[in-house]
Formats: C-alpha cells, structure tokens, sequence
C-alpha cells in the first residue's frame, strides 16, 4: 500500500501519554481521574481503528537523534499488535477501577498514570517505523512499567522491580548493540517486509552477530529460557499489571520486536541462508517445553499463568523462526489469541482474589460454586490455551502445526505436542477442582496433581481465615462487590453463615469450608466480571469465527507482505 502522510500514529502514542499529566492532577478526584483513564482508552482504540480501515499505510515523523529519523508507519504487523493492546486497555481500564476499589489499593492514581504511560509507549513499539524508534519506545515501556510491578513498595515488590530493571535493562543495552551492527553493515535501520537487502551481503560473521545481538535482547521481554526469570517474580505486582505484563504491553512488545527483527530486517531468506533461524527454534521450543514442566509445580495461581506465559510466548517465536507463511500468520495469529485468553485467566485470577481472598490453587476446590461464571470463563481461557477447537487457540496453534510440519525441520511439531499436553496437565485439576472439588484437604478432587500445597491458608478445622498464606484485606476492604462483603455475615438456606469470603460453616460450629452459592449476577462487581466476560467472549469469536475482527486480515497481509 501507499504511503501517506498522516497524524494518526502520531495519535496513537499522544493520546495516552497526555492523559498522563491529566490523571496525575486529577489524584483527589478518583472519578475525574478515571474518566480521564477511560476517555483515553477510547481515543486510542478510535486512532487505531481509523487506521485500520484506510487504504493508505498512515506515517507521521518524530524528527531524528544524532542526525538518524524517528518515524511511526501502521503496516499491518504493527496494527495489528496496537490494535489488540488498544482493545485490551479498554478492558484492562475498567477492570482496574473494580480492582483498585474493591482493594482499596495504595497509590492510585499513580497506578493508573503509570498504566496510561506504559500504553503510549506500547503503541510506539506496535507502530515504530524502524529499529531506533522501537528501542526509543522500547525503552520507555521498561521506564513507564517499573512503578506498576514495584506497586505494592514493599520489600518483595522492590525486589522484583530490581530484577525487572535488571534483566530488561541489560536486554535493551544488547539489543542497542545489534541495532548498532544493523546500522554499520547495512546502512539502514529501517523496517523491510521480507528482510533489508543489505544484510543479504553482509560479512557473514558480523551479521550472525547482529542478528544474536537482537534477538538475546528483544528475547529478555519475551521470555525466552534462560532470559525469563523477572516474569515469575513480578507476579507480585496487582493482577492488572500482570495482565498488562502478560498480554498487553511488556511480553509481546518483546515477541513483536523479536518478529520485526526476523521478518522486516534480516529476512525469512537471509535468516535462513545465516543458519540463525534454527537455533531460535530449537530455544523456543526448549522454552515451551521447559517452562511448561516448571509451571505445573506452582500452587501460585498467578505464577503459574505466568510459567504458562513463558511457555506460550515461546509459540511465537517458534512460529516466526521456522520461517514458513503459514507458521508465520499462525505466530501473529497467537499473538491475539494468547492476549485474550491470558488476560482473562488473570482477570479471574485477580476476581478471585477480591472476592475470596484466595491466591493458591490449592485453595480454590469448589470456588466455581461461588464465582460460576468465572470459573466458567476461566475454563474455556484455559480450553483455548491447550488448544482445544471453538477457541482461538486452537485456530492459532493449528496454522503453527502446519507450518511446522511443512518446515524442514518437522520435528517441531513435536514440541507444540508436548507443550500442549502440559497445559492441559495444569489446567485441567484447576478447572475440575474449582466445580467437582470440596475444600476439605482429604478430597483428591481438591488437590492439584503435580503442583504440592503451599502449606498455609484456612484453618479446615474452625473454616475460618487462619495462616500466614491469606490475605485477609480483600475481604475486609469493603467495595461495590457484593453484598456478603460488609455487615454481619448473611445467612443462608442451609441453616448456616456465609463469612465476607463466600465460605459456609455449618450452623453448629463445625467447619465445611465449603463455598456459599452465587448466581453470575451477585458474584462480583461488574468492572470486575464483564471485562473477564467480554475477553473470554472475544476469544470465542475467534476460534469460532476467525475471519470477524481485523486481526486475521491483518496477519494475512502481514505474511503476504513479509513472503510475497
């Protein structure tokens, strides 16, 4: 398509980051700040989706540094990714407010100009016109999303933040080093569909460097084993960052920029002619494998998702360095697809959380009684996840599984196998548990098979909240959540009393630590339940309709522009 001058990526980027200044003044005004927060959200996803439906290919200069230009181009691999994480920020948005409230959480409006900040910078990454202007944008995502994961400010909370600036930081600095190299041997930084033609004749020692170079850099964000460890320990940030980690912002700007770096500057052909593509594969899929294993020990919920994200980002990269069409579009495809499954699942999570005050798996048997239709959202997230048909992951890891086996190296189809087989290994006890389970320790439905009890949690005995593993403020905080949440504990048809938490106890003292039963429309706020509803929805549609939303016609146009 044609390029035209535009100041629509321009607006993409602007939009949020103006809204930064706007929440910051509005920090006494809770209800301004969110509106602000929310109007936003709007703005971007309208910039976005203009986009998408011009003939042109939209681009807007920022000027240069040392004399090198920065520029924004919606191509179709860049819409698409600020297309889904501008879907997603609207979601995220209102969850966040339920979220925040319900918790009465510490530093708001921090939370929420941090949030706006993290998404500008995603839509810089997302739209980024060559190499520079990502790792400018890049950069700035890493700056914007310190506060959020160092959130909590207590001791683990800094610590994860000093991990998380660590390794992204250090990633970047490599990553700066291939953009360097790239720039010496091809005398251009710009994005190529099917590769820039100067790195075709190239030293081939030096490119191999570059290409290293980028890749180990970009791949801190992406997770890939051994370069992952920051994503586990910032689960302890509050569970919309982690959403924004996970499926927003953070891990696909890494695998984005890992895909740019494969398909718009060294090329499928000169990827493939420097022997580079195939160790990515092989780490890729080492990644999926591995972390699938370690993640079926966490009794964590939410460092299990996010073992479970290491594993699943791992597609991606896979699917881009096996170097065929169709693994290609099955990449970009998974790219939303992981997004909307992944959020939801921590979106429950966090629900949960609010609700109950649970974080471990092992404390969640018979939860579906108290929060259905999450647990039923939760379900199919995690159905997709595996790869089940009728969600998005399964149209997504179909097309990676063709391209695998149509590859040179069809033992590649194996590792998606595996790793497939292990999701399901973790997801399925949950899903079980959380319908068919009882809370009394001694039931085998109640337990996870691989993943050991972290060993605090209720007291079984009384059905009280007793341990140090529970948190018991969720429930206490108060919050528009429920009516069980405030107030003398309700009673209910069984002759006995429901604590803040949703748990019964028998009226003559004798703990079930059982789980009062809710209806989908009394279990939650709704900022809390329709955004899990409508990510879970919109992973529906996709597995059932993939070709309904923009993201399929984008990524076809993506491959076609990329393999010709």
């Amino acid at each position: 398509m044609t390029d035209v001058v535009s100041w629509l990526p321009l607006a993409a980027v602007a939009i949020p980051a103006a809204a930064v200044p706007l929440i910051l003044a509005s920090g006494a005004r809770p209800t301004v700040r969110e509106a602000w927060t929310g109007l936003a959200t709007l703005g971007t996803f309208g910039a976005v989706a203009a986009m998408v439906h011009t003939a042109g290919t939209e681009t807007t200069g920022l000027g240069s540094i040392a004399g090198l230009g920065l520029a924004l181009r919606a191509d179709a691999a860049g819409l698409l990714f600020a297309l889904l994480a501008s879907t997603l920020w609207i979601a995220t948005a209102v969850y966040s407010v339920g979220y925040v409230r319900g918790l009465d959480e510490r530093g708001q409006t921090r939370f929420f100009a941090a949030f706006a900040a993290s998404i500008a910078a995603t839509m810089g990454v997302a739209l980024a016109a060559d190499l520079l202007t990502l790792f400018v944008f890049y950069e700035l995502l890493t700056l914007a999303t310190y506060p959020l994961v160092a959130h909590a400010g207590d001791d683990a909370a800094r610590a994860a933040g000093r991990k998380y600036l660590a390794y992204t930081l250090g990633g970047g600095v490599l990553a700066f080093g291939g953009i360097l190299l790239v720039g010496a041997l091809a005398g251009t930084l710009g994005f190529v569909p099917g590769g820039v033609a100067g790195l075709a004749t190239a030293d081939p020692t030096l490119a191999r460097a570059a290409f290293g170079l980028l890749v180990a850099g970009f791949g801190v964000k992406a997770a890939i084993v051994p370069l992952h460890a920051w994503l586990p320990a910032a689960m302890v940030a509050p569970t919309p960052v982690s959403g924004l980690l996970h499926a927003v912002a953070v891990v696909k700007s890494g695998a984005f920029a890992v895909t740019r770096s494969v398909l718009y500057v060294f090329g499928p052909e000169t990827a493939g002619d420097l022997g580079v593509a195939l160790p990515l594969a092989v780490a890729a899929a080492l990644t999926m494998v591995l972390a699938g294993v370690v993640g079926l020990r966490q009794d964590s919920l939410k460092r299990g998702l996010a073992y479970s994200t290491v594993s699943q980002l791992s597609y991606i990269v896979l699917g881009v360095a096996l170097l065929t069409p169709v693994a290609a579009f099955g990449a970009l495809l998974h790219v939303v697809a992981h997004a909307f499954m992944k959020i939801t699942l921590f979106f429950a999570a966090g629900l949960i959380y609010v609700e109950t005050g649970e974080k471990y798996v092992s404390d969640l048997a018979g939860v579906g009684r108290r929060l259905p239709a999450t647990m039923a959202a939760f379900a199919v997230a995690a159905a997709g996840l595996v790869g089940f048909p009728l969600v998005a992951g399964f149209v997504s890891k179909f097309h990676l599984l063709l391209g695998a086996a149509a590859s040179p190296h069809p033992a590649f189809v194996a590792a998606f196998l595996v790793a497939g087989l292990l999701k399901l290994l973790y997801f399925w006890p949950i899903v079980y548990a959380a319908f068919f389970g009882s809370r009394e320790r001694a039931s085998p439905a109640s337990r996870h098979p691989f993943a050991p009890p972290h060993g605090h949690g209720h007291d079984r005995s009384t059905g009280g909240l007793g341990g140090a593993g529970v948190d018991a403020g969720p429930t206490a905080a108060g919050g528009p959540t429920g009516a069980d949440r405030t107030g003398d504990p309700a009673t209910v048809a069984d002759g006995g009393y429901a604590d803040r938490a949703g748990r019964v106890d028998r009226a003559d003292g004798v703990g079930t630590a059982g789980w009062e039963y809710r209806t989908p429309t009394t279990e939650s706020s709704a900022f809390l339940l329709v955004p899990v509803l409508f990510t879970v929805g919109v992973a529906v549609v996709l597995g059932v309709v993939p070709t309904a939303l923009p993201f399929w016609e984008l990524a076809e146009t993506a491959v076609a522009e990329v393999f010709g």
